[in-house]
């Protein structure tokens, strides 16, 4: 991928491009993060970008951010533009938290093939899938580098090879469990479960342990509308999930997994608005707020403009 930076931001010191984030840094310990509309699915970008993606999930970030301060502080300082979120560079602890309240995906496919421990940590005899734990289990993994894949990785684990310290250990434990805990209230709210979700951890140069990138965003966690769920899970059926997962669901019906040889099938304008709209739906399904999308017309220079006049200010 173009690793090229969109932008001259002033003090530009570094830039990386990820799948559907781009992150400017400035100077040395500001990052500029701006949610760009590309969409991923299997680990490939897919060829055309879906309008308002960014700033639905941008902003559905902003909002939890915003939401959960009080329990842990973060990286942000602010949002300056619908697409772009400004904070606090940070050094990331080399694990991402994973916490799940149900036997799904991930989990429930270990369960399934007989296993009865995810990460070190004890499964119930007894589950279906979709089945809630008796109480959220945290099942971390490590942080791949670029291309790899993450890996499951027990608590113990990451304690004895010094990836990170025991004490910091139990601080990013504690504030995994506050989190959610506050995530499924808020869900809860809206009429949704929070399945399971994961969260990323810094570090400040004073010490500091703040909470980074986004959360509770349909592209970091699983939800489940509450309505019915016990009706299904008695039944055996599928939950009724609000993610992204229909865009896989679409790509495979179309004979794309990602796999060697396979090409990625043609989005059409139609299954581009589509897509466009849902991610609508999520955020206001998700936040409770009225979607307003911004104009994509002249995107670049708004955001360039929006992004420098925010930065004046910091060096005021």
């Amino acid at each position: 991928m173009n690793q090229e930076p969109t932008y001259q931001f002033s003090g530009l010191t570094h830039f990386y491009r990820g799948k559907v984030r781009d992150v400017y840094t400035i100077g040395r310990d500001v990052l500029v993060m701006v949610a760009s509309n590309r969409i991923s699915a299997f680990d490939v970008v897919l060829p055309r970008p879906i309008p308002g993606k960014g700033q639905v999930l941008n902003q559905i970030a902003e909002h939890f951010l915003e939401a959960t301060k009080d329990i842990v502080p973060n990286w942000r300082l602010a949002t300056p533009d619908a697409q772009v979120t400004v904070g606090h560079r940070a050094e990331p602890f080399k694990v991402e938290m994973v916490i799940r309240g149900y036997l799904a995906g991930h989990a429930a496919r270990t369960y399934k093939s007989g296993l009865r421990t995810l990460c070190g940590v004890a499964l119930p005899e007894g589950m279906k899938e979709n089945d809630a734990f008796p109480e959220p289990i945290i099942t971390p993994a490590t942080k791949a580098e670029h291309g790899a894949h993450d890996e499951d990785i027990a608590r113990e684990d990451i304690i004895t090879r010094g990836i990170v310290s025991e004490a910091d250990y139990v601080q990013l434990e504690a504030y995994t469990r506050a989190l959610f805990q506050r995530g499924q209230e808020m869900a809860a709210s809206q009429g949704l479960i929070l399945v399971d979700t994961k969260y990323e951890f810094g570090k400040l140069a004073d010490g500091t342990i703040v909470l980074i990138d986004e959360i509770h965003t349909p592209d970091s966690s699983r939800y489940f509308y509450a309505s019915g769920y016990e009706e299904r899970q008695a039944t055996g059926e599928a939950q009724r999930q609000l993610s992204k997962e229909f865009v896989r669901e679409w790509l495979m019906e179309n004979g794309f997994q990602g796999k060697e040889g396979q090409h990625v099938p043609e989005m059409t304008d139609d299954f581009v608005a589509l897509v466009s709209n849902r991610y609508q739906e999520l955020y206001e399904k998700i936040t409770g707020k009225i979607f307003n999308k911004v104009n994509d017309e002249g995107a670049e220079e708004r955001i360039y403009a929006n992004v420098e006049q925010y930065l004046a200010t910091l060096s005021e």
